[in-house]
């Protein structure tokens, strides 16, 4: 089971890694907090003090169009908010 779906990089999630030193990562629905902890610890070899989690639901929406109504839905999905230790960071940009 891969854990670690990718890093979350939007302006939000730079913020945080920038001043509070939070990583976001999309995540598998079905990983726990300590699957996640190990994950990103063997990933980029940095210690982590704690880890949060948020399940996003699927969203559907519904337009009414000239050629009638057109329904689409977004995929369900499972982030982690990852707390570095102090001094610690994770660079997603040196293997660009």
């Amino acid at each position: 089971m891969k854990i670690l779906i990718k890093p979350i990089i939007t302006e939000k999630a730079t913020n945080d890694s920038e001043l509070f030193n939070r990583y976001a990562f999309v995540v598998n629905k079905k990983a726990n907090k300590l699957e996640i902890k190990n994950a990103v610890e063997q990933a980029y070899g940095v210690a982590i003090e704690s880890v949060r989690t948020m399940n996003y639901p699927v969203q559907r929406k519904t337009k009414y169009t000239k050629s009638g109504m057109v329904e689409a839905k977004s995929g369900a999905y499972k982030k982690a908010i990852v707390q570095l230790a102090e001094g610690e960071s994770i660079d997603f940009y040196s293997n660009i």
